[in-house]
């Protein structure tokens, strides 16, 4: 590491003691000195070929590590390019740290015409992520990181920008120069007679229902041994696609927006709720109200009475909670859940075709010629949300890397190349449309750059499909959504990779293996 003692060495110091070990960014006037800092600290730095390819690429890499996503931007331009990634990760609870230099003391909101000026970014980020947290000496530095981190532990994971004044980045640290401590954050438990209460209703409900969201994505294991134990039928949002094995006979898959699905969710006498908010993101428009008891488990406590209030409602770690809940159940009645199950399988996979038949083959033909550990990168695209969330059983969560809430375009790429500095020995493709991956198709460079043997399969259907389709459905002439593109296989090659373009699914399987064999991204062009 550098022998020059400034800010910018307190920032990758104290990312070094937080075990970090990869960072996405670009280096900028305003950042040098944490780059200079960088240079010798053992930390993998990927600079992908614009800031928003770093926020997703960073998210990508979080929900496969289990790690927290780094980015660091400049000041201004640097920093609002990233901002679109960074609040996909809000909207799906992923937790990534943006670093960013910001104006010097004395400045703000002064309007000097300082270079990249923002009129408030501190602000700005405050208002789109869980917060922004400007430093005011250079011996809260490594303080102020350790707490994000510390808070990312042990409550709800969002993202959380850092902005590091130039004069401080700048300025001279002494290493034994520290701020004022920063409080350790403790999470909450629920009270032994709430969750004896819960554990009651559960073991003496002949109609118990499971509903797994993205906050039971730590809990896959605790969330089966409970609905087994209660013999539950287990339906999850697509963020929480994976938590209990797809091929299990009690998992519904990633369903809950089917109206077959939340039918069976209302027919309960205790709907258990797991991390999930029930936001239209998540139902497309359906409701879930069941006749019976909710009881509602969530790390954080703003969600326990969202969109659907909570009979008993668990605050806390839902694997700790899930266990406790376990324990209890001694004596339980039984729900019939494969029974249950079964009979809403065949409906609800009716229910998915009607939207996503075009897709189906597609999946089908990719699970057959994959291993069962592929991880996917999609897009809000509908190959992903009709065809992949439906057609794709899954056997863990962050599986499947889609961006959920904030529902974002040009998602699947980046994310792939984060998911596979993660986790080099697991295959990873992409499977996005044309519309969506022209948004950050340059980021094959990075994957060329960085050596990785993605296949990116684009399915090509010559514009925004989902919004030409509603363009008709309301009588709008097309406007806007029939676009041309590249020629997609032979941008793979000029970006210095490789390309095959495919008219149907005849040779997908081989030429998807030939991808993952291949030290670079293969795009994989299929007209359609």
């Amino acid at each position: 590491m550098t022998d020059v003692r400034n800010g910018g060495a307190a920032v990758v110091e104290a990312l070094v003691r937080e075990g970090v070990e990869v960072v996405f960014g670009i280096p900028g006037t305003h950042n040098l000195e944490i780059y200079r800092a960088l240079a010798g600290s053992g930390i993998r730095h990927v600079t992908p070929r614009h800031e928003q390819g770093a926020g997703y690429a960073a998210d990508g890499y979080a929900r496969v590590s289990g790690r927290p996503g780094v980015v660091i931007t400049t000041s201004g331009p640097g920093l609002t390019n990233v901002t679109t990634a960074a609040a996909t990760a809000y909207a799906d609870s992923v937790p990534l740290l943006l670093i960013s230099p910001g104006i010097p003391r004395g400045l703000e909101g002064k309007n000097v015409g300082w270079l990249h000026e923002v009129k408030d970014q501190q602000g700005h980020l405050d208002a789109l992520l869980e917060r922004s947290v400007r430093v005011s000496e250079i011996g809260e530095i490594g303080p102020v990181i350790a707490e994000i981190f510390d808070r990312w532990r042990l409550g709800r994971p969002r993202p959380v920008h850092l902005e590091i004044p130039l004069d401080l980045l700048e300025g001279v640290w002494e290493p034994g120069e520290t701020g004022p401590a920063v409080a350790r954050s403790r999470v909450g438990h629920p009270s032994g007679e709430n969750i004896a209460a819960a554990a009651s209703r559960l073991g003496a409900s002949r109609r118990v229902s499971v509903l797994a969201g993205g906050g039971a994505r730590r809990a896959g294991v605790e969330v089966l041994r409970l609905a087994e134990l209660l013999d539950a039928p287990v339906v999850t949002t697509v963020h929480g696609k994976g938590v209990v094995p797809e091929n299990h006979p009690l998992s519904l898959g990633a369903s809950v927006r089917l109206a077959p699905a939340q039918d069976l969710l209302n027919d309960s006498d205790v709907l258990l709720i797991i991390g999930s908010e029930l936001g239209d993101s998540d139902l497309w428009g359906g409701t879930i109200a069941p006749g019976g008891a909710v009881i509602r488990i969530d790390l954080d406590p703003g969600q326990l009475d969202k969109n659907l209030a909570a009979t008993i409602a668990l605050e806390g770690d839902a694997a700790a909670i899930l266990t406790d809940l376990t324990a209890l159940l001694t004596d339980v009645a039984g729900s019939a859940g494969r029974v249950r199950a079964a009979a809403a399988r065949g409906e609800i996979e009716a229910a998915a075709l009607v939207d996503g038949a075009p897709w189906r083959e597609v999946q089908e033909v990719l699970r057959a010629a994959l291993p069962a550990a592929t991880i996917v990168a999609g897009d809000s695209a509908q190959v992903s949300y009709y065809g992949t969330v439906h057609f794709w059983p899954m056997d863990e969560p962050n599986q499947f890397l889609y961006p959920t809430g904030y529902a974002t375009l040009g998602y699947g790429l980046p994310a792939a190349i984060g998911a596979k500095l993660a986790a080099p020995e697991r295959p990873v493709i992409v499977l996005v449309g044309d519309g969506g991956f022209q948004f950050t198709g340059m980021e094959l460079v990075t994957a060329a750059e960085q050596g990785l043997g993605i296949p990116v399969i684009i399915m090509n259907n010559s514009g925004f499909a989902e919004i030409r389709d509603q363009q008709i459905e309301r009588g709008i002439d097309l406007i806007g959504v029939d676009i041309s593109g590249p020629d997609f296989a032979a941008l793979g090659v000029a970006c210095n990779g490789y390309g095959v373009r495919l008219n149907g699914f005849d040779e997908l399987a081989d030429a998807v293996n030939r991808a993952l064999a291949a030290d670079r991204p293969t795009v994989i062009e299929v007209v359609l």
